[in-house]
């Protein structure tokens, strides 16, 4: 099974993924974490060029393109390797991150984003994904608070990250079967078991 975790910034999705892994392998299940963008030797390289403060003049098309070669990376040389050995592979973001940032985010035509995205990952769909909502002025104030990697997405203004979210929100509007949404401005335990009962409820199906 392919679960993802999606979120605006601060929603916690990082900090919840080590515990639910511990929690899953104790239930004997095998699971895979891992990240976007990042998660291979070439893809975590692609990432430090997106995060990087230092490449502020970087065109959102460049961005979007640089997204899709870290996730075509990941999703041949990973994600299908360890789903076809039947793991479960948990990642932190995957594709409707680019829908939402580079596509709701800087309003880029979305059939094009989307066709990239497409080519990109092969077609391979997440069997579950957890948006992780919060209010954007909370999440970014909890990055600054808690002093987690601030990086250049991070950077942009507050109205690009409220377009990120409205986007995750009309996604989940459009596949209400492949969504669940955690209000992730409640408590970390109360979070963090919300997810454990999520995920289980998936895996009994």
């Amino acid at each position: 099974m392919f679960i993802t975790l999606e979120g605006p910034e601060g929603s916690g999705k990082t900090s919840h993924i080590p515990h639910l892994v511990e929690f899953l392998r104790e239930k004997g299940y095998t699971v895979f974490p891992t990240r976007e963008p990042g998660g291979t030797s070439i893809s975590e390289q692609i990432r430090d060029v997106l995060h990087d403060m230092k490449n502020a003049e970087m065109h959102p098309r460049t961005e979007t393109l640089l997204y899709q070669a870290a996730r075509a990376q990941i999703v041949e040389q990973v994600i299908k390797p360890r789903l076809a050995d039947g793991e479960i592979v948990l990642s932190d973001r995957y594709y409707d991150s680019t829908i939402a940032y580079q596509g709701y985010g800087h309003q880029q035509n979305l059939d094009e984003v989307r066709a990239l995205v497409k080519y990109a990952t092969g077609g391979l769909t997440p069997d579950l994904t957890i948006l992780l909502d919060l209010d954007v002025e909370v999440g970014l104030k909890r990055k600054t608070q808690n002093e987690v990697e601030w990086n250049r997405m991070d950077a942009y203004t507050v109205e690009f990250h409220r377009r990120v979210r409205a986007g995750y929100q009309e996604m989940v509007k459009a596949e209400p079967k492949r969504w669940v949404v955690v209000n992730s401005e409640q408590a970390w335990e109360s979070v963090q078991a919300e997810l454990k009962k999520v995920i289980l409820g998936e895996l009994g199906k």
